[in-house]
């Protein structure tokens, strides 16, 4: 029998980024498939909305954890090994959150299913290592979409499940569909060499030193942070107007409004495509261009759905396309760094969306929905100003 192949010497195949992609989606879905369930989850455990509502932060919590402890490991782990044993702890924390007796003990597995989730972030920069030059954007693009997809389309399927078997089958499909796919890839991903014996320590430290010694990363993640605010402003905000006269909508048609924002996938390989062509930075003014104009035609979107659900589509592409084009970027700065890369960027990204969310209610309140454009358009100036600035 062969020996398996190593990282560097087997070529990313098209159905390898495939299997990439729906990977991501899978793994970016049980982040969100308690969602849609507050309301059972309550009656089940006697617990307020308000309450079981935490466990949404709680697995956000886990997944930032995950993305700063252990994804800088993916530069220094057999990443193959690393990926299926984050999935073998996500698909124990699944089924166990099938079976939870309590409100504690879904909880505390509701942090693990989050910390289990980084795992979506080693497969990325594995998948920019494994492409060569000429693709590398391309494949990034296609496995983000997969991720977006993923992220979309779990609130729906969490709700379909629920209703036609209740909410413990919803945790049973996503331990069962991470489970094949924990099999999936530790049956097609090559092993990693073995890169040195960098002390942890030393390692989380060189993640700071890469954020002082990169330019580059240290503007894109700039970038990054203030597209994701835009971003988490908008959907943040969104609800409010939505369940408000003239639109008045239900929570069920608030949710299923969020696939229109399935649009931004298709942003994904065309922004790819644009790095790999060495247009970069055109890319960039282009896309933050569009979160700029988007909110031109969501505040318009105060009185007209067609409006609004073209704003939606705009603001999606360039936050999409946005997020793609840096990704290229920045994970050709040092092929051996790409999970620490990871690490310093999605930090910078998550702490605009926490900014932007904040905001969401405090524009809201103090101006309605044209208050919230207003700051959405202070965030998309601002960063065509950067980019306007960027240098080559």
């Amino acid at each position: 029998m062969s020996a398996r192949p190593v990282i560097g010497e087997h070529p990313l195949t098209g159905p390898l980024t495939l299997l990439f992609a729906f990977a991501c989606g899978a793994i970016a879905a049980n982040l969100y498939y308690t969602q849609p369930l507050l309301a059972l989850l309550a009656h089940t455990f006697g617990r307020r909305e308000s309450d079981v509502g935490l466990l949404v932060t709680l697995t956000q919590i886990g997944y930032a954890t995950g993305l700063a402890l252990i994804v800088p490991l993916g530069d220094r782990l057999d990443r193959r090994r690393l990926i299926c044993g984050l999935m073998a702890l996500s698909v124990l924390a699944l089924m166990a959150s099938a079976l939870s007796a309590n409100f504690l003990m879904l909880a505390v597995l509701s942090i693990a299913v989050g910390l289990a989730s980084c795992t979506a972030q080693l497969l990325v920069p594995l998948a920019a290592t494994m492409a060569d030059d000429a693709t590398r954007g391309k494949a990034v693009g296609t496995v983000m979409s997969g991720l977006l997809l993923g992220i979309l389309l779990a609130r729906t399927v969490s709700g379909l499940i629920a209703d036609l078997a209740g909410w413990r089958a919803v945790f049973v499909f996503a331990s069962a569909l991470s489970l094949l796919l924990c099999a999936l890839l530790a049956w097609k991903l090559p092993h990693d060499r073995h890169r040195g014996p960098l002390a942890y320590g030393a390692l989380m430290r060189s993640v700071l030193q890469l954020f002082a010694e990169q330019p580059v990363l240290r503007q894109r993640s700039l970038y990054g942070a203030f597209g994701f605010a835009a971003f988490s402003l908008f959907w943040t905000a969104l609800s409010f107007l939505l369940r408000a006269p003239p639109y008045s909508l239900s929570e069920s048609a608030i949710g299923a409004f969020g696939l229109i924002g399935a649009a931004g996938a298709l942003a994904a390989n065309a922004a790819g495509r644009l790095a790999d062509g060495g247009r970069a930075a055109l890319a960039t003014r282009v896309f933050a261009a569009l979160i700029l104009l988007s909110f031109v035609s969501l505040w318009i979107g105060v009185h007209s759905m067609t409006a609004l659900i073209v704003g939606v589509i705009v603001l999606d592409i360039g936050v999409q396309g946005l997020q793609i084009t840096n990704q290229s970027v920045i994970y050709a700065l040092d092929p051996q760094a790409r999970s620490r890369i990871t690490t310093v960027y999605l930090t910078s990204y998550f702490i605009g969306g926490a900014l932007g969310s904040t905001a969401a209610g405090l524009a809201f309140a103090a101006g309605g929905w044209p208050g919230v454009c207003i700051v959405g358009l202070i965030i998309g100036a601002i960063l065509c100003g950067l980019t306007l600035r960027q240098r080559r």
